[in-house]
């Protein structure tokens, strides 16, 4: 059945990708985007199609969001702050854009009763050291001093709102927790590991570990998330859930480097930089970050399709093509 969808921050990396695969299905999709993390190139196979409206806005806009929410029967919530650079340099921007503008969708859609997913973050578990993490785990989170942990409080309050609007208002909301979902389009400018490494690799520059590289962490396709987040607003009893979205098999960064490195046939070193160079005195990382997908294959039967080989190679060969075009 065709559908009228809304992508908010539709320009940027994951919003981009579900803009193809919901235009590819048929449906007619607006995409709100403000470019500050996003662009436009990522839309550029799509920009020609009749059923993409693309608006550059803020979702901070009301009055364009009503008419944009009254026409819509869904939206995919993408806008926020993302990366852990941008996380560190602008506070204020991270922790008002997700919850106003969070806030804004929800009371919105209300009105209207519009279906509504709301994209959270792995970075919502905090400290928690329960490996695996699942969706019914306690949420520790570190000190206020710590700007990581803002937006880890933000994206927790995202939740908060979207399930009280779901039990006061009957909002049919679903909440993923993304697990570091990776792929083409995806940049190392706001601290994204995978095409950071590769970009380095590539030039033949030293490959830059922050910390000891021990520390893990699960990478999923952006493909592979995507269509699970399409199930899941497609299957009604995933409505006023929490999901956890990405994959389980665990890999060091340490490891990860080094499969750059041999995809890439660089001559490049890796190097171990301490977190407080990297970043500041106040970083704070953790060990492991593992996604329990048990939830979600039971509700969806999801299986990621992609290994950590796929990624790479293709976050390789963008980033060649990338660097190309660019001279």
């Amino acid at each position: 059945m065709q559908k009228n969808i809304l992508v908010t921050g539709g320009a940027g990396f994951i919003g981009s990708h579900l803009t193809d695969m919901l235009l590819e299905q048929g449906h007619s999709v607006t995409v709100i985007d403000d470019l500050s993390t996003g662009s436009v190139k990522n839309l550029s196979s799509v920009r020609s199609n009749p059923r993409l409206n693309f608006v550059v806005d803020s979702i901070m806009n009301v009055r364009l969001m009503s008419e944009l929410i009254d026409w819509c029967d869904h939206v995919y919530h993408f806008a926020a702050a993302v990366g852990v650079r941008l996380i560190l340099d602008k506070p204020v921007q991270t922790i008002e854009t997700n919850i106003r503008g969070t806030e804004i969708v929800l009371s919105l859609a209300a009105k209207k009763q519009r279906k509504v997913l709301i994209t959270s973050t792995s970075e919502v578990y905090g400290k928690g050291a329960k490996v695996p993490f699942c969706e019914d785990d306690d949420l520790v989170l570190g000190a206020t001093i710590k700007p990581r942990w803002g937006y880890a409080c933000s994206k927790a309050i995202d939740e908060f709102l979207a399930l009280a609007y779901w039990r006061e208002h009957r909002v049919p909301v679903v909440i993923v927790r993304l697990f570091n979902t990776v792929g083409p389009r995806q940049t190392g400018r706001y601290g994204m590991v995978i095409p950071r490494f590769a970009e380095q690799a590539l030039k033949n520059e030293d490959i830059t570990v922050y910390g000891d590289g021990y520390q893990t962490r699960s990478f999923a396709h952006v493909h592979d998330v995507i269509g699970a987040l399409n199930s899941l607003m497609n299957t009604p009893t995933a409505v006023g859930q929490v999901f956890n979205v990405g994959n389980d098999t665990e890999l060091s960064i340490m490891e990860l480097a080094q499969l750059v490195k041999a995809q890439t046939q660089s001559q490049s070193e890796i190097r171990c930089i301490p977190f407080e160079k990297a970043y500041d005195e106040n970083f704070e990382d953790l060990l492991r970050r593992v996604p329990s997908l048990e939830k979600l294959k039971r509700v969806i039967d999801y299986a990621p399709k992609y290994s950590i080989n796929d990624i790479v190679s293709q976050v390789v060969d963008h980033t060649r093509r990338e660097m190309e075009s660019n001279g």
